[in-house]
């Protein structure tokens, strides 16, 4: 059985755009794969990940038998994290930019699976990530234009942080021009919209 995990990372919850173009990827996904499994989980609103601290990094790399009770249980947490993508098959993650950058509560999931020697290895041919074998579509809901840009910098930093992790397989989805006008949101939506069509047909 396939399993999907839905990563949404709007401080808006269900109301954010990235995760509306999310929801309905996931939607038609459902509509081609009935009996797959999907699991949400949101990053930012309704149970946001905790920012990265220098006591939950020490509790990463403490030795199991050394971890105190609150290290063990920020571990389990950053665990149950890292179980549901590495048994996800399809990754979707509704990624909105705030201030030309990914929601901190993002970048917080994101230290929290990424960990050595679990999700990726350093060796003597450098850093090789252990999440393969999975797809990622990435919805990203801007208010300006910057698809192509180097302001663009948010699109490179998910592509490469994912790629160290393994995940090489991405597809990105753009809703642009979202904060200029009533007619550029709707141009905007209606290009992503086509294109979850076009990647659910």
């Amino acid at each position: 059985m396939t399993t999907l995990l839905q990563i949404n990372a709007s401080i808006n919850n269900d109301t954010g755009q990235s995760s509306q173009l999310a929801n309905q990827f996931v939607a038609a996904f459902r509509t081609r794969q009935p009996h797959a499994k999907v699991v949400v989980r949101d990053v930012a609103a309704a149970d946001p990940v905790p920012h990265l601290t220098a006591e939950r990094f020490g509790a990463f790399i403490t030795k199991a038998e050394e971890r105190n009770a609150a290290q063990h249980a920020v571990v389990a947490y950053s665990d149950t994290l890292i179980r549901e993508i590495e048994k996800a098959d399809v990754i979707v993650i509704g990624l909105p930019m705030y201030n030309f950058g990914v929601p901190s509560q993002l970048k917080a999931y994101f230290d929290h699976i990424a960990r050595a020697g679990i999700t990726f290895a350093y060796t003597e041919k450098g850093p090789v990530g252990r999440l393969t074998g999975k797809k990622v579509y990435v919805f990203a809901a801007r208010g300006g234009l910057y698809s192509g840009t180097p302001m663009d910098t948010q699109s490179s930093y998910v592509r490469d942080f994912l790629a160290f992790l393994g995940m090489t397989d991405v597809q990105f989805v753009y809703a642009e021009g979202l904060a200029i006008s009533p007619q550029s949101k709707e141009a905007g939506l209606a290009k992503a919209a086509a294109e979850i069509a076009r990647l659910a047909a």
